[in-house]
Formats: C-alpha cells, structure tokens, sequence
C-alpha cells in the first residue's frame, strides 16, 4: 500500500514536477454493484500540464519504449483493461484531450467543459491536509470532492479540475467511483506515452464505439503465449493492453474458452460518464 508523502512546502511546488498517486476503486458491472476494481492511476503535473494515466500502464509503457521488446510488457503488474486511457489537460487553454485505443486505431476526443464547483462551508482533515468540500453534478452522475488549498494545483483524477486547490478525495453519489489521494512525490519531468497519429471522434462518438464492442479473437488479439506449465496465458490485445491470464481456469471452461477470455475483457458498462 501507497503511504502519503509529504515532501516539500507549498511554494516549491509549482515549480516543480509533481507525481499523486490516486487509489481508484470503481464497480464495473451496472448490474452487479457487489463487482468492485482497485486500482492505481498517475497525476502528473508540472504547473502548465498534467497527464492522467493508469500506474502499472505508465510502467510498462516505459519499459517498452526503452528496448521495443514484447517481453518488457510483462514485466509490470497487471492492470484493469478500463484504464487504458490517458487524460491530458493544458491549463492555460483549458483543454482536455482523452486518449485512448480501440482495436489498432488510436482515438482522441477534446473536452472543454469542467464541473461547476458549488464550494459548501464544509472542512475536514484528511490524511493530515485541511480539506474543504465541494459539490457538482457533472457527466450524468452527482460528485462531491473535497480539495486542499495546500498544493496549488488546480486539478484532480480523470477530468475533474476547476477547484482553488488539489482534489483530495472525490465520489459519486453511488459510490461507483471512489478516488483517494494517498502518494505525492517528486519526479524529475512529465512524460506521457501519447499515440502520434490519432483519429478525432466526438465524446458521443467514442462511447458508442465503446458501448458497442464485442471481444473477438480474430480481431482483437495481436499476439498470444501460453506457458502449460505455469499455468499462466499472456495475450497481448491490439488496442495495446496485455492480459495475462489463469490458463488452468481456462481450460475449465472447454468449448466455451473465447467466451471465458471475453469476459475476463469485458469493458466497463457503468463508466465515469453517463450518456
């Protein structure tokens, strides 16, 4: 587990690069709210930018850029297949571009629009920091966030942004979307691993492609390599994700192993934004 670091006072830090580290728990499953993913995701920021992407993804995507070698993919944990997305934001034009990957085509929709905060008289400490509260419906579902003055960072996971601090912690209504800040630390600049060529789709367009996908062997998986011995399946997917997989579970399933692999692959049908 992640410990909250404190690492230096707040006038340095807009003048650095700095890494929060959230722990993001999210029910994929609409129909099935007792379904539950934790997971870790990036804030990078260094005062102009910030890059929002999945933790073990950014390590492996590191490791792959460095030798180009598939072997370099497995080197890091596994992660959640919904959060193979990256998130950039520009401060000063107040953008935000999503990017992600579907199939072999890689996508990018651009977002201008940013929750509109109700600040309420509200304080608690968390983790040490002084937090305010604050409120917004935003993408279809009802937030409440609570964010620190004490980090002059105007943003947060995903999206949010637009309060006078850092979002510290921050959920839903239903819970389905729980972010907890609990790593700061230092890093020596921003990078992100974003795709060159990229086709533009609206927000609209995006999640009816995603809401209309199918997992199919044929067309979603680029490579394969089973080890009996082990037990252990890696697959790796066209749209860049690696899964590595339960073999011996598997083969249970007989006839029916696509269907089983597909719902280890299943993406999300209760997302961050509601249509």
């Amino acid at each position: 587990m992640y410990r909250l670091l404190f690492l230096l006072c707040a006038s340095l830090i807009s003048a650095q690069s700095y890494r929060f580290v959230y722990e993001y728990k999210f029910k994929p499953d609409a129909g099935k709210k007792d379904s539950l993913v934790t997971d870790y995701m990036n804030l990078d920021t260094d005062g102009k930018n910030s890059y929002y992407s999945n933790a073990v993804k950014y390590e492996r995507d590191s490791a792959y850029n460095v030798d180009k070698s598939y072997p370099a993919l497995l080197k890091g944990r596994n992660y959640d297949r919904n959060l193979n997305y990256t998130v950039e934001k520009d401060y000063a034009k107040k953008t935000i571009h999503f990017y992600d990957k579907f199939k072999n085509v890689s996508l990018v929709t651009m977002d201008n629009e940013v929750p509109k905060w109700k600040i309420e008289n509200d304080f608690r400490k968390i983790n040490a920091m002084n937090c305010q509260k604050a409120v917004a419906e935003y993408k279809g579902r009802q937030w409440e966030a609570w964010f620190s003055k004490y980090f002059p960072v105007n943003d947060g996971p995903y999206k949010f942004s637009g309060l006078p601090g850092l979002v510290v912690m921050l959920k839903d209504s239903e819970s389905d979307h729980v972010f907890d800040l609990i790593q700061i630390k230092k890093i020596k600049a921003v990078a992100a691993f974003i795709p060159k060529n990229n086709k533009q789709v609206t927000n609209i367009e995006y999640r009816k492609i995603i809401k209309s996908y199918r997992f199919s062997p044929g067309e979603d998986v680029a490579g394969m390599n089973i080890d009996s011995k082990a037990g252990k399946m890696e697959m790796q997917l066209k749209d860049g994700y690696v899964a590595q997989l339960d073999y011996n579970e598997l083969k249970k399933s007989g006839a029916n192993v696509d269907a089983a692999i597909a719902r280890k692959l299943r993406l999300s049908d209760n997302p961050i934004e509601k249509e």
